[in-house]
């Protein structure tokens, strides 16, 4: 009796000591699960104000072309302000001489059709347009043939003296649809390098406040090597449209040429045609 009263007592230790250790399993995990349900709350409520601060205070760039012409020193102004000089006289050039050699196109094919169907020489300059290359050129070579005298003009033949005036009125048309060419073959050589000293000269800041630091950290050397980089940018943007239209106006140039020294080609003809006749 007494070993089946100690056995029993000895079954109850036995349960409540298991007991204990399966309750305090069952309680530990409820204490993560309470501080993982604290932590989804707490960062519910702090995740709004993060898209608030991103949108109330947008970051600018210390290391653009408005901070360049803020901060920058005066060689970099100076470089700065040469190459957007050559920029917009490169483009002024462009347009202009795009604009002059369209109408010089537009003029041959006005001479070609209407010029040599009148009947006269007179009525074939007023057909021609005032202020206009062919109508100079046309002026010019009817001048030289009819006033030949003079002690020394004398000694040249006519023809060669009708020669000599039309290639000079050529010429002049031809320097004038050229001029600025010079500029933009100049813009086109030169403003690489002028960028590239504006980029020598960012390194050389750079270079100045790693020595002042004593350390190289990136905010010391960002601002100068930006600038560096804003400085070649911009000399290769001035001197790619030069080039390109340096080489356009060229072509175009040639075409619109031939087509006026076939017009002179074919007035000394005429003129010497007319005199024969006259003759």
């Amino acid at each position: 009796m007494i070993s089946r009263i100690t056995g029993f007592l000895a079954a109850i230790a036995m349960a409540a000591t298991l007991a204990v250790p399966a309750h305090a399993q069952d309680q530990k995990p409820a204490e993560p699960t309470a501080a993982a349900s604290e932590a989804p709350a707490a960062a519910t409520a702090e995740a709004p104000a993060a898209p608030a601060a991103v949108a109330s205070a947008p970051a600018d760039n210390p290391y653009g072309l408005g901070a360049m012409l803020e901060h920058g020193d005066a060689v970099s102004k100076t470089v700065l302000a040469l190459m957007l000089i050559m920029s917009m006289g490169s483009w002024y050039i462009l347009i202009v001489r795009l604009w002059d050699t369209s109408k010089l196109a537009n003029e041959a094919k006005e001479a070609r059709s209407t010029f040599f169907k009148k009947s006269s020489l007179a009525e074939g300059v007023k057909s021609l347009k005032e202020d206009g290359a062919f109508r100079f050129i046309a002026t010019t070579g009817i001048e030289a043939s009819e006033h030949h005298e003079g002690a020394l003009t004398e000694n040249i033949d006519h023809s060669s003296w009708v020669t000599m005036n039309i290639d000079r009125a050529v010429g002049e048309v031809n320097t004038k649809v050229s001029a600025g060419l010079g500029f933009l073959a100049t813009v086109g050589s030169t403003s690489p390098f002028i960028g590239l000293f504006g980029t020598v000269w960012g390194i050389l800041h750079a270079l100045t406040n790693i020595g002042a630091a004593g350390q190289a950290s990136i905010d010391k050397v960002a601002g100068p090597v930006g600038e560096a980089l804003i400085m070649t940018a911009i000399g290769l943007g001035v001197a790619v449209p030069a080039v390109l239209g340096y080489n356009w106006l060229v072509n175009r140039n040639k075409g619109v040429m031939g087509q006026v020294r076939a017009f002179a080609a074919d007035l000394h003809g005429v003129l010497m045609g007319n005199r024969a006749v006259k003759r």
